[in-house]
């Protein structure tokens, strides 16, 4: 579900800083291209997020949409049952059709892409915003405000995040629910990122080009964004890919209870929802979102892991 603090607390302990001005440059890009594991995670990466963009022309192809009832796809004297064996599956409806209603299922695949990926990146850019704005802040200029944000981050850490959420979410209107979904998803998020960026800074404002740079007579913005930011877009990077999977999980989560998406709209886990009444006549109805939300949270793992691998080479396994 939500990034655990044991997860990035492996990159805080073991991710020393780059030098004044280093980035991730074409190096650990060769690398990933030699590495399989990798290249096949970015691959089905690549493959989702195209779905997502192309959504519309996908299912125009497919020739069902997906909000589209095929009443002759399925037996109303069996309870809605698909005609035809792998739950429908055939030239008409390539992935089978959702029994009882007579969905597409591969029409609601391509449209639930779009929305797992539109909250997970959504919300993975305003959590590494959040977190790490406030993140440097607390750790350049300590103080008062170290001491007010850490309470902040403390406060929300303390929760157990997915009942919040839960609660948070059935209490609100279902209404521009995704915009819901990622600010929810964002408050109990950034302060895992934020802890991990306000150590590295707290580190970083004491090396010798931080200081070289105030006696320069730079200003608190200019060494926080010039001198400091730079020096933690490794780090920023492999959590923000860490991060990702976990707000896809959550959102799937979210929606498999019942608080997420919407009906209509589709999602994954709210397929999987669906298909619990359904799996042990019509098993493609379940394995086929789970399947696509397993390699999915599985390759940005993947992905995240390997990039941890190649930027931070000396850090713990």
């Amino acid at each position: 579900m939500t990034v655990l603090p044991t997860e990035l607390e492996v990159v805080e302990q073991g991710a020393p800083p780059a030098k004044a001005g280093g980035a991730p440059g074409a190096r650990p890009l060769r690398v990933l291209t030699r590495d399989p594991g990798a290249l096949l995670a970015g691959g089905y990466i690549l493959l989702i997020v195209l779905m997502a963009l192309f959504a519309p022309l996908i299912v125009r192809l497919s020739g069902w949409g997906p909000y589209d009832f095929d009443q002759q796809a399925i037996d109303p004297d069996l309870a809605g049952m698909p005609l035809g064996g792998w739950g429908g599956a055939g030239g008409d409806h390539w992935f089978g059709v959702e029994p009882g209603s007579g969905r597409d299922i591969f029409a609601r695949i391509v449209y639930g892409a779009r929305v797992s990926m539109l909250i997970a990146l959504s919300a993975t850019a305003l959590t590494t915003l959040l977190g790490v704005v406030l993140g440097m802040l607390a750790g350049y200029l300590g103080g008062r405000v170290d001491w007010v944000i850490s309470r902040v981050m403390d406060f929300l850490m303390a929760f157990p995040a997915l009942i919040f959420m839960i609660a948070i979410l059935s209490a609100l209107p279902v209404g521009s629910r995704s915009v819901t979904l990622v600010v929810v998803i964002s408050l109990f998020g950034w302060p895992y990122l934020a802890r991990v960026v306000r150590g590295q800074t707290m580190s970083l404002a004491q090396r010798e080009f931080v200081e070289a740079a105030r006696a320069s007579g730079a200003g608190s913005a200019t060494i926080v964004f010039r001198e400091i930011l730079p020096n933690l877009r490794s780090t920023i990077i492999v959590l923000t890919t860490l991060a990702i999977p976990g707000y896809i999980g959550t959102e799937a989560g979210l929606s498999f209870l019942g608080v997420g998406v919407v009906p209509p709209t589709p999602s994954w886990g709210q397929m999987i929802a669906s298909s619990v009444n359904w799996y042990t006549v019509v098993p493609t109805y379940f394995a086929i979102p789970g399947a696509f939300l397993f390699l999915l949270v599985l390759s940005f793992t993947v992905l995240g892991d390997r990039l941890r691998a190649v930027l931070d080479p000396g850090g713990p396994r």
